[in-house]
């Protein structure tokens, strides 16, 4: 028969309280510490983590709702996540949605029926109708990389529009006007329309491609911004998957970067270094935004931001790194 904390009470000489203040984390003498951990070891013990959750309405799980799990973004911010709180004795529930709002629902859904203590989720939904419902359990919901405006909960972002508005200084620093966007999240194109408005380029509406996240969404992207805008000198991609995709669109329409078409991706500084020549990235910082997301979290579970009525929002800065992507324009040519 499984040993009981009754048993380890009886092998100690201790009282159920403090046995059971040990398992839940709190305060307990050194030596009565040593006295448990000996009998634990003893008897074999082992905690019914089932039954606890149960009795203390606390799983110690987080559920984690990410659109891509091959998304190189998404798979450092996880891992860099649950390194923290697995440190703290909490584990996750990792669902991928395949950017699928039906998906996330359900994932959501399946996760509250696990009884997760908490959820952290890069929305697709940008209403929130998936996490609506699990919300008014008044359990924590920390949102990565995106804000939902019909939503108050916590958020961890990078200044999006600046990182936008970074790299495209770096293309009008090299005497290029002509730049396609192949525009992904809302922010970023903004910072786009703003460094334009503050070189008093008028912006022009054909060189904007609105994308789909994906690698194929990249691809049709240059496609069509090539076949639209041949006088085109540059292009900004903003966000992996499609820079991948673009990369992949100019290696099958025969386009040299940079000498025929400049190039500034988004993330994975691994995949920049492997393309010839190395691609100048905006990189985001994904251990930065893994650590605030599993510090808000600690911080709800554990009380420490319960009188925090609203929203925790932490905004990072994302960095522009240099690779030889983005040829220096003549005169002739900024014309």
């Amino acid at each position: 028969m499984a040993a009981t904390m009754k048993d380890i009470a009886r092998r100690t000489g201790l009282g159920l309280a403090t046995i059971s203040s040990y398992f839940n984390g709190g305060n307990v003498r050194e030596k009565n510490r040593i006295k448990i951990e000996e009998a634990i070891q003893e008897l074999h013990y082992e905690v019914n983590e089932v039954a606890r959750g149960l009795k203390t309405n606390a799983t110690k799980t987080i559920g984690v709702v990410i659109p891509e799990l091959n998304n190189t973004f998404c798979a450092e911010i996880i891992t860099g996540m649950e390194d923290v709180l697995r440190s703290h004795g909490y584990a996750t529930i990792v669902c991928d949605c395949r950017t699928d709002k039906r998906l996330e629902r359900d994932a959501v859904e399946f996760l509250s029926r696990k009884r997760v203590d908490g959820i952290i989720s890069m929305p697709v939904d940008a209403e929130g109708n998936h996490l609506k419902k699990f919300q008014k359990t008044g359990k924590p919901i920390v949102l990565i990389d995106r804000r939902i405006r019909e939503l108050s909960c916590d958020s961890v972002l990078v200044d999006n529009e600046k990182a936008a508005e970074d790299a495209m200084r770096v293309f009008f620093q090299a005497g290029h006007r002509k730049i396609g966007i192949i525009g992904g999240p809302e922010e970023r194109l903004q910072g786009c329309r703003n460094a334009y408005e503050k070189e008093n380029i008028p912006v022009r509406e054909s060189l904007i491609y609105h994308g789909d996240y994906t690698i194929q969404g990249g691809v049709q992207g240059i496609e069509k911004l090539v076949a639209g805008n041949p006088d085109m000198t540059a292009v900004f991609v903003t966000n992996y998957e499609m820079t991948m995709g673009a990369v992949i669109g100019m290696n099958e329409l025969g386009l040299k970067i940079p000498e025929q078409l400049s190039m500034i991706g988004f993330d994975n500084l691994q995949f920049a270094r492997a393309c010839n020549p190395k691609l100048t990235i905006v990189a985001q910082p994904t251990q930065g935004i893994a650590g605030e997301v599993a510090g808000i979290m600690l911080k709800r579970l554990e009380g420490a931001a319960s009188e925090e009525t609203e929203p925790i929002t932490e905004k990072l800065g994302a960095e522009i790194i240099m690779g030889k992507s983005v040829r220096v324009l003549d005169e002739k040519e900024k014309l």
